[in-house]
């Protein structure tokens, strides 16, 4: 976000958030970050991740700056696995944005939400660029709180006809078959080995620490979007596939080290050099899918930038539409 460092501080809660930005706001957001990390234009800074000793909570920072954007800032924040007993959500998280020109604080941003948001936007922009044009059933693994918003915003890349889904506590799948059914989707719950049989597009989103679908589930032409894995020891999918899959990532050397990657990397199945960033299709360096029988994955890790990308066009957006009243620092 371009600002004036004579306007004061924008604080955006969550509720404004939710109130200007929209999914297609996210999408172009985080394909133009993904673009701008391939060329080079954009950085994304080491990550501090740790658990704290307390409420058996994760807190951490990422933090980047989008030269070609000129967004500079970082997102603090984590994981409360009991915040959901007390009416929070687990996953928790502020953005602060800073004038590149001077390092002045510019902007608050409620994260919660946008989090959300760009990680659906993350793997909408995979099946964007990757999916086969004539994909028609969706395959979701994982029915948590973050899997409304990556069916919703997969249903907006192609001519969807059905959803099937899986995930390790059946309870949970009537708010997925509820979106399903909103958007006009046909739903059944089936088992991984249906739902990898069936599936043109899947799409994994969990806190699963073991593989959930296995290689030899998988039909030629699927494309996987993993988006559980962003932490040392998680695991989604059978290591096999990035055997067998043309493989892309948010960011590779994130992808190597806590994505879905880290499994294939430590057993020698792939190196380093087998994975792509999915920027490079965005920017057209890389053709992407080379054919209909092709298996493409994408691990989604979840990257500094995407938040920084997300929160910078909510703030805009608020300013523009008179919401937020700069606060002199």
């Amino acid at each position: 976000m371009s600002a004036n460092t004579d306007d004061g501080l924008l604080i955006v809660s969550e509720e404004i958030c939710e109130q200007v930005i929209r999914r297609p706001d996210a999408f172009s957001a985080v394909e133009a970050v993904f673009g701008a990390m391939a060329r080079g234009d954009a950085y994304n800074f080491p990550v501090v991740r740790e658990a704290i000793g307390h409420a058996d909570a994760l807190y951490g920072f990422k933090s980047g700056f989008d030269r070609a954007g000129m967004v500079l800032g970082v997102k603090a924040g984590g994981y409360w696995p009991g915040n959901m007993a007390k009416g929070l959500t687990n996953h928790q998280s502020t953005v602060c944005l800073f004038d590149p020109d001077t390092g002045r604080l510019t902007a608050l941003v409620g994260g919660n939400y946008l989090t959300a948001l760009r990680t659906a936007a993350s793997s909408a922009v995979s099946i964007a660029h990757l999916a086969r044009k004539d994909a028609r059933v969706l395959g979701m693994v994982g029915a948590g709180h973050q899997s409304t918003f990556q069916l919703r915003a997969a249903a907006e890349q192609r001519d969807f006809e059905r959803v099937v889904a899986w995930n390790p506590h059946p309870d949970m799948l009537p708010r997925l078959a509820a979106v399903a059914e909103e958007l006009g989707l046909a739903f059944e719950a089936v088992t991984p080995e249906e739902l990898g049989a069936e599936a043109d597009v899947i799409i994994t989103i969990t806190s699963a620490f073991e593989p959930l679908i296995m290689a030899d589930w998988i039909k030629p032409g699927t494309h996987i979007a993993c988006m559980g894995t962003d932490t040392k020891g998680k695991q989604e999918v059978d290591p096999a596939l990035f055997k067998s899959a043309t493989v892309f990532a948010d960011e590779i050397a994130q992808s190597i080290t806590i994505g879905e990657a880290q499994h294939a990397i430590a057993s020698g199945l792939v190196g380093e050099r087998d994975l792509t960033a999915i920027g490079a299709v965005i920017n057209g360096t890389h053709p992407g899918r080379r054919s209909a029988e092709e298996i493409t994955l994408f691990d989604g890790t979840g990257v500094g930038l995407q938040d920084l990308a997300v929160a910078s066009v909510a703030a805009r957006l608020a300013r523009e539409q008179g919401l937020v009243t700069p606060v002199a620092l």
